[in-house]
Protein backbone atom coordinates (compact mmCIF):
# COMPACT_ATOMS: atom_id res chain seq x y z
CA UNK A 1 0.00 0.00 0.00
CA UNK A 2 1.34 3.41 -0.99
CA UNK A 3 1.64 6.04 1.74
CA UNK A 4 -0.85 8.87 1.56
CA UNK A 5 0.22 12.30 0.33
CA UNK A 6 -0.06 13.64 3.88
CA UNK A 7 2.06 10.79 5.26
CA UNK A 8 4.74 11.29 2.60
CA UNK A 9 4.80 15.02 3.34
CA UNK A 10 5.04 14.34 7.07
CA UNK A 11 7.91 11.88 6.66
CA UNK A 12 9.75 14.20 4.27
CA UNK A 13 9.65 17.19 6.61
CA UNK A 14 10.29 15.19 9.78
CA UNK A 15 13.29 13.45 8.23
CA UNK A 16 14.63 16.84 7.12
CA UNK A 17 14.26 18.27 10.63
CA UNK A 18 15.92 15.29 12.32
CA UNK A 19 18.74 15.17 9.77
CA UNK A 20 19.36 18.90 10.03
CA UNK A 21 18.50 19.87 6.46
CA UNK A 22 15.72 21.95 8.03
CA UNK A 23 17.72 23.48 10.89
CA UNK A 24 16.24 25.11 14.02
CA UNK A 25 14.86 28.55 13.18
CA UNK A 26 14.27 27.64 9.54
CA UNK A 27 10.90 28.63 8.04
CA UNK A 28 9.32 25.86 5.96
CA UNK A 29 6.62 26.89 3.52
CA UNK A 30 3.77 24.76 2.22
CA UNK A 31 4.79 25.64 -1.33
CA UNK A 32 8.33 24.38 -0.82
CA UNK A 33 7.24 21.03 0.61
CA UNK A 34 4.52 20.69 -2.01
CA UNK A 35 7.12 21.10 -4.75
CA UNK A 36 9.68 18.79 -3.11
CA UNK A 37 7.24 15.95 -2.44
CA UNK A 38 5.11 16.44 -5.54
CA UNK A 39 1.76 16.83 -3.80
CA UNK A 40 -0.83 19.58 -3.36
CA UNK A 41 -0.70 21.98 -0.42
CA UNK A 42 -3.62 20.40 1.44
CA UNK A 43 -1.76 17.23 2.56
CA UNK A 44 1.30 19.38 3.34
CA UNK A 45 -0.85 21.51 5.66
CA UNK A 46 -2.10 18.34 7.36
CA UNK A 47 1.49 17.11 7.80
CA UNK A 48 2.64 20.41 9.31
CA UNK A 49 -0.26 20.37 11.77
CA UNK A 50 0.83 16.91 12.87
CA UNK A 51 4.43 18.07 13.31
CA UNK A 52 3.23 21.06 15.34
CA UNK A 53 1.36 18.70 17.66
CA UNK A 54 4.67 16.84 18.15
CA UNK A 55 6.41 20.09 19.07
CA UNK A 56 8.79 20.07 16.11
CA UNK A 57 7.40 23.15 14.34
CA UNK A 58 5.34 26.22 15.15
CA UNK A 59 2.83 27.33 12.51
CA UNK A 60 2.43 30.94 11.42
CA UNK A 61 -0.62 31.55 9.18
CA UNK A 62 0.25 32.60 5.62
CA UNK A 63 3.96 32.40 6.43
CA UNK A 64 4.90 28.81 7.08
CA UNK A 65 6.18 26.50 9.79
CA UNK A 66 9.11 27.52 11.98
CA UNK A 67 11.40 24.69 13.05
CA UNK A 68 11.35 25.08 16.83
CA UNK A 69 14.83 25.79 18.24
CA UNK A 70 15.97 23.70 21.19
CA UNK A 71 17.21 25.65 24.20
CA UNK A 72 20.02 24.51 26.47
CA UNK A 73 17.47 23.96 29.25
CA UNK A 74 15.31 21.78 27.04
CA UNK A 75 18.38 19.79 26.00
CA UNK A 76 19.07 19.01 29.66
CA UNK A 77 15.39 18.27 30.35
CA UNK A 78 15.30 15.80 27.47
CA UNK A 79 18.41 14.01 28.72
CA UNK A 80 17.02 13.80 32.26
CA UNK A 81 13.76 12.32 30.97
CA UNK A 82 15.73 9.88 28.82
CA UNK A 83 17.70 8.76 31.87
CA UNK A 84 14.51 8.05 33.80
CA UNK A 85 13.02 5.94 31.01
CA UNK A 86 16.23 4.03 30.28
CA UNK A 87 16.92 3.47 33.97
CA UNK A 88 13.48 1.86 34.28
CA UNK A 89 13.79 -0.16 31.07
CA UNK A 90 17.28 -1.64 31.43
CA UNK A 91 16.57 -4.15 34.24
CA UNK A 92 13.31 -5.18 32.58
CA UNK A 93 15.03 -5.76 29.24
CA UNK A 94 17.45 -8.18 30.90
CA UNK A 95 15.04 -11.11 30.68
CA UNK A 96 15.43 -11.01 26.87
CA UNK A 97 19.20 -10.42 26.99
CA UNK A 98 20.29 -13.07 24.47
CA UNK A 99 18.03 -11.84 21.69
CA UNK A 100 18.75 -8.23 22.65
CA UNK A 101 22.52 -8.72 22.36
CA UNK A 102 22.14 -10.17 18.86
CA UNK A 103 19.87 -7.27 17.93
CA UNK A 104 22.27 -4.63 19.23
CA UNK A 105 25.59 -6.01 17.94
CA UNK A 106 25.06 -5.03 14.26
CA UNK A 107 24.14 -1.50 15.34
CA UNK A 108 27.53 -1.12 17.04
CA UNK A 109 29.19 -1.98 13.72
CA UNK A 110 26.99 0.53 11.90
CA UNK A 111 27.95 3.20 14.44
CA UNK A 112 31.63 2.34 13.98
CA UNK A 113 31.33 2.76 10.20
CA UNK A 114 29.66 6.17 10.60
CA UNK A 115 32.28 7.24 13.13
CA UNK A 116 35.09 6.31 10.73
CA UNK A 117 33.45 8.44 8.03
CA UNK A 118 32.85 11.29 10.46
CA UNK A 119 29.11 11.19 9.68
CA UNK A 120 27.68 12.56 12.93
CA UNK A 121 24.08 12.65 11.71
CA UNK A 122 24.07 8.98 10.71
CA UNK A 123 25.98 8.08 13.89
CA UNK A 124 23.34 9.78 16.02
CA UNK A 125 20.57 7.95 14.19
CA UNK A 126 22.23 4.59 14.86
CA UNK A 127 22.87 5.58 18.48
CA UNK A 128 19.21 6.46 18.85
CA UNK A 129 18.14 3.10 17.42
CA UNK A 130 20.50 1.24 19.80
CA UNK A 131 18.89 2.80 22.86
CA UNK A 132 15.36 2.48 21.46
CA UNK A 133 15.87 -1.28 21.09
CA UNK A 134 16.80 -1.58 24.78
CA UNK A 135 13.74 0.40 25.84
CA UNK A 136 11.50 -1.61 23.50
CA UNK A 137 12.82 -4.85 25.01
CA UNK A 138 11.33 -3.79 28.36
CA UNK A 139 7.92 -4.51 26.82
CA UNK A 140 6.14 -1.24 27.70
CA UNK A 141 4.74 0.22 24.48
CA UNK A 142 3.74 3.53 26.09
CA UNK A 143 7.26 4.14 27.39
CA UNK A 144 8.71 3.08 24.03
CA UNK A 145 6.64 5.74 22.24
CA UNK A 146 7.58 8.35 24.83
CA UNK A 147 11.23 7.47 24.53
CA UNK A 148 11.11 7.69 20.73
CA UNK A 149 9.73 11.22 20.92
CA UNK A 150 12.45 12.22 23.41
CA UNK A 151 15.21 10.92 21.14
CA UNK A 152 13.69 12.65 18.12
CA UNK A 153 13.68 15.90 20.05
CA UNK A 154 17.29 15.34 21.05
CA UNK A 155 18.26 14.94 17.40
CA UNK A 156 16.92 18.44 16.81
CA UNK A 157 19.47 19.94 19.19
CA UNK A 158 21.71 22.16 17.11
CA UNK A 159 25.48 21.94 17.14
CA UNK A 160 25.57 25.20 19.08
CA UNK A 161 23.61 23.58 21.91
CA UNK A 162 25.07 20.08 22.06
CA UNK A 163 28.25 19.34 20.14
CA UNK A 164 29.04 15.76 19.15
CA UNK A 165 32.80 15.30 18.83
CA UNK A 166 34.80 12.33 17.61
CA UNK A 167 35.84 11.80 21.23
CA UNK A 168 32.21 11.53 22.33
CA UNK A 169 31.49 9.10 19.51
CA UNK A 170 34.44 6.97 20.65
CA UNK A 171 33.11 6.96 24.24
CA UNK A 172 29.65 5.97 23.01
CA UNK A 173 31.06 3.19 20.82
CA UNK A 174 33.14 1.76 23.66
CA UNK A 175 30.14 1.81 26.02
CA UNK A 176 27.81 0.25 23.48
CA UNK A 177 30.23 -2.55 22.65
CA UNK A 178 30.70 -3.21 26.36
CA UNK A 179 26.92 -3.28 26.91
CA UNK A 180 26.58 -5.96 24.22
CA UNK A 181 29.44 -7.94 25.78
CA UNK A 182 27.84 -7.77 29.23
CA UNK A 183 24.54 -9.01 27.83
CA UNK A 184 26.31 -11.94 26.19
CA UNK A 185 28.21 -13.04 29.30
CA UNK A 186 25.20 -12.59 31.58
CA UNK A 187 26.64 -9.88 33.83
CA UNK A 188 23.45 -8.12 34.92
CA UNK A 189 25.09 -5.93 37.58
CA UNK A 190 27.72 -4.78 35.09
CA UNK A 191 25.09 -4.07 32.42
CA UNK A 192 22.96 -1.97 34.77
CA UNK A 193 25.99 -0.12 36.18
CA UNK A 194 27.29 0.75 32.71
CA UNK A 195 23.83 1.84 31.57
CA UNK A 196 23.72 4.20 34.53
CA UNK A 197 27.22 5.62 34.01
CA UNK A 198 26.60 6.01 30.25
CA UNK A 199 23.53 8.13 30.96
CA UNK A 200 25.25 10.08 33.73
CA UNK A 201 28.05 11.05 31.36
CA UNK A 202 25.53 12.52 28.92
CA UNK A 203 23.83 14.40 31.76
CA UNK A 204 27.14 15.73 33.04
CA UNK A 205 28.00 16.96 29.56
CA UNK A 206 24.64 18.67 29.25
CA UNK A 207 25.21 20.61 32.48
CA UNK A 208 28.09 22.38 30.82
CA UNK A 209 25.79 23.73 28.11
CA UNK A 210 24.87 27.42 28.27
Amino acid sequence: MHASAAQRSYEHVKTGILAGSYPPGDLITEGLVSEQVGVSRTPVREALLRLEAEGLVRLYPKKGALVVPVSAKEARDVLEARALVEGYAAPRAWADRTALAEDLAPLVEVMREHRDRGDMVAFNQADRTFHERIVAAAGNDVLARLYRSLRERQLCISSEVMRVSLERMDHALADHQRLVDLLRVGDKDGFLALTDSHLRRALDQSRGIR
